[in-house]
């Protein structure tokens, strides 16, 4: 070796190295098996195709372009970042060289075949059994497993079921004390945890180049967008706390300057209507559904229209690896009070906001989409950064900071 050699210098994976863990296949590929037989819903096997992208989206009306669109569930994303992470650059197959370790879990998978019905409680033996296989390997002794980390495709609330509640909802994964010790990222966290982190739920754009990125970006940043605002989704009349039906009877009361698609009566599933109504208007509106959080918010993103929380929880303590943490950047707030109180505020406030901010806003979201979006598996990106690069790199500077305590 020549003298003065710098080894770190030229390898530009030092501290970035991964090592994935060869798990047994029933707890990940194994779902994607014989799909209608091991799931209730057959028809969701389409969504589990092409890594998780779901089926190829024709467009015919010039909404979207030519490819790289699927339409892709808003709860596959443990598939679709295990994809991605086999063809990540700084892969080692010496664990001793990782800077982190990849667990390629299908959590939310594992959890579907037992949601709703499971008096044996099946929904939690994969759990178990998962840390019992982790827990016996040399590289979860190495840190205890807390450079470890796996990615779940659904929100954070599904695996949080205390042991001996039976009647609880979801499992008990992440009440185990070995995943506390590892980093779980999921598309909502529990904001109190320290070791979950809230990424980005897959949109229907998944590109294979750069150019493909700008090329959409230059199409949303010249949409006419004929509506003040806008509104994809439902009400949810079972829910006292709701204030969805109250923004739907702002929406219809405003006429022209909203742009309502209710979801109840029309197809959501389908990339083109979204983004053909996201993209003909300046606001969308990001009510708190099931959860706080929606994948509607990085629809509305993708479609350069800005969006509209009611709910501090919805993005602000959420993503702050991918987002700004100055929300008002790219973003409206109006607090839930406001819409129970005034009837016609949302009209209102967003009318109230100049032509300047609002350039200025849609500028910053549609700067985010290469932010938020999640390229081809097949592919990867040359210069921009994805939501998995970005997650990634999340990933590698917490388990750096905890090595160096």
């Amino acid at each position: 070796m020549a003298k003065g050699f710098d080894t770190e210098h030229f390898d530009q994976c030092v501290g970035r190295y991964i090592y994935v863990h060869d798990l047994p296949s029933k707890f990940n590929v194994d779902f994607l098996k014989n799909c209608s037989a091991r799931f209730r819903w057959s028809e969701q096997c389409d969504f589990l195709s092409n890594f998780g992208l779901g089926l190829e989206t024709t467009d015919s009306g010039d909404i979207l372009q030519n490819r790289s669109w699927y339409a892709t569930y808003q709860f596959v994303l443990e598939i679709i970042f295990h994809s991605r992470m086999k063809m990540y650059k700084c892969l080692t197959n010496e664990s001793a060289l990782a800077s982190a370790i990849f667990v390629p879990f299908y959590p939310g998978l594992d959890l579907l075949r037992y949601l709703r019905d499971d008096p044996d409680f099946k929904r939690d033996s994969n759990s178990i059994e998962l840390v019992k296989w982790l827990t016996s390997k040399k590289e979860w002794k190495r840190m205890q497993g807390q450079d470890h980390f796996f990615v779940s495709g659904r929100t954070t609330w599904d695996f949080h079921r205390l042991g001996d509640n039976q009647s609880g909802w979801g499992n008990v994964l992440l009440e185990l004390s070995e995943t506390k010790n590892m980093t779980i990222l999921v598309p909502e966290s529990k904001r109190w945890s320290k070791n979950e982190y809230a990424i980005p739920y897959p949109t229907y754009f998944h590109p294979s180049r750069d150019s493909e990125v700008f090329q959409w970006q230059s199409k949303v940043k010249k949409a006419k967008r004929p509506y003040l605002y806008a509104f994809v989704g439902a009400s949810r009349p079972k829910s006292e706390q709701s204030i969805r039906s109250m923004i739907i009877d702002q929406c219809l009361v405003s006429g022209e300057y909203c742009n309502f698609y209710n979801c109840r009566v029309k197809n959501c599933k389908n990339p083109v209507n979204v983004i053909s109504m996201l993209q003909r208007s300046k606001f969308c509106l990001q009510p708190s559904g099931d959860t706080a959080t929606r994948r509607s918010t990085f629809d509305s993103i993708l479609a350069g229209c800005i969006p509209v929380f009611f709910n501090p929880k919805s993005a602000y303590i959420q993503y702050k690896w991918h987002l700004p943490q100055n929300y008002s950047r790219y973003s409206v707030y109006i607090p839930e009070e406001k819409v129970r109180q005034e009837p016609e505020s949302i009209e209102r406030i967003l009318k109230g906001i100049s032509r300047s901010q609002v350039r200025s806003m849609r500028e910053e979201v549609i700067g985010l989409i290469p932010r938020i979006i999640y390229a081809d598996p097949r592919s990867s990106l040359d210069t921009l950064e994805d939501a998995f690069d970005i997650a990634v790199r999340g990933v590698l500077e917490r388990v750096d900071r905890i090595r160096k305590k």
